[in-house]
């Protein structure tokens, strides 16, 4: 499939249509006219990111021609679940899903291979079980991305908050240790403030302004995804600390995910750089393999034909890792690490935006 994200993106109203139907809860809809019928799982739909892949599922699932029945587990495994009991009955030949808690969905898993439907999850990797595939971007790389980038501009010393994710989740841990090790291997002095959030943004904005109190002097904040975006810069704001990125009293702030706000952000200097998640490529390709496993098609490491590699991480697990590049006001490279200007037309954040 070579099908580039931007033909996803401007298919017509009749996938918007779909979007709108299918995103509310029962799922029911179709988007490929009596195609194979396939269940979505959508992890949540109270971030930029997660919202801006809900709206690109529906085209990616009228471009192969599939059946899309929806629900939304609300960051919740319970809730997931029983979607995906939901999505048995309601007999879908496969399900794709992005399960938060990366060890407690096994035996989801287990059942769902049981009944011969075949799972593909999207962003995150379950600790322990079978999926036909996993479609992800390298983890870790956000965490060392973000580590290279704050490490040349606080000239390798100074402190730094990392607001975390979820350690639950394997996207959690990888950033973390990524970061971690990174920072320990190449930049010595500076100190790091991890923060455990549970990808809860209220709760990162407060444990963010207990270490600017403590610690006045922190010079820079990676947050692992945009969900800690706002309350960030509203803590920053409140300190008198939200300035240019020539101030010296300038905060350097690396995010996560490349949603609008965030390349926007970029470009006024109120933030510094982001990983660009690949939200539209996480719809596309999560539905191609799916479909790939309903035509009983296999797959071996290797490079793809769109840009990406497949790796075993795992006896009987692969995973297809998506890029996903550092994005920064100038466009330079950091310690080895290139990127992209805010403003490049390939970034999906500016398709949305």
């Amino acid at each position: 499939m070579k099908t580039t994200h931007r033909t996803i993106a401007h298919l017509g109203a009749a996938a918007v249509l779909t979007a709108a139907l299918t995103a509310c809860g029962s799922g029911a809809g179709s988007a490929g006219d009596g195609g194979p019928v396939v269940g979505v799982d959508y992890p949540r739909s109270d971030t930029d990111f997660w919202n801006s892949y809900i709206k690109y599922t529906p085209g990616a699932a009228a471009e192969l021609g599939l059946e899309l029945k929806t629900t939304n587990s609300q960051n919740d495994v319970a809730k997931l679940t029983a979607n995906a009991q939901t999505f048995i009955s309601q007999g879908v030949k496969g399900v794709a899903m992005a399960p938060q808690d990366t060890a407690a969905i096994a035996p989801t898993l287990e059942q769902l291979e049981a009944k011969k439907i075949p799972v593909v999850t999207v962003d995150t990797r379950p600790d322990t079980g079978n999926v036909y595939m996993v479609v992800r971007a390298d983890n870790r790389a956000y965490g060392e991305k973000a580590c290279r980038f704050l490490g040349v501009k606080l000239g390798g010393k100074g402190k730094v908050v990392m607001l975390q994710g979820d350690l639950a989740s394997i996207n959690g841990r990888d950033r973390t240790e990524a970061f971690n090790d990174c920072m320990k291997a190449n930049y010595p002095g500076i100190t790091v403030f991890g923060e455990a959030t549970n990808w809860d943004g209220a709760v990162a904005a407060q444990k963010l302004q207990t270490d600017l109190t403590a610690h006045p002097d922190i010079k820079g904040v990676y947050m692992q995804s945009s969900f800690a975006l706002a309350g960030t810069l509203q803590v920053l704001k409140q300190k008198n600390l939200l300035v240019g990125p020539t101030d010296p009293e300038h905060v350097f702030i690396v995010s996560n995910d490349g949603i609008p706000e965030e390349l926007r952000n970029i470009a006024e200097g109120k933030i510094d750089a982001t990983v660009s998640q690949p939200a539209d490529l996480y719809a596309e390709y999560a539905l191609h393999y799916l479909k790939a496993a309903i035509d009983g098609k296999t797959f071996a490491p290797g490079k793809t034909d769109h840009d990406s590699t497949i790796v075993q991480v795992r006896d009987g697990l692969l995973e297809d890792q998506l890029s996903a590049p550092l994005v920064t006001a100038d466009g330079g490279t950091y310690d080895g690490v290139p990127s992209l200007k805010a403003d490049d037309e390939s970034l999906w954040g500016n398709e949305l935006g």
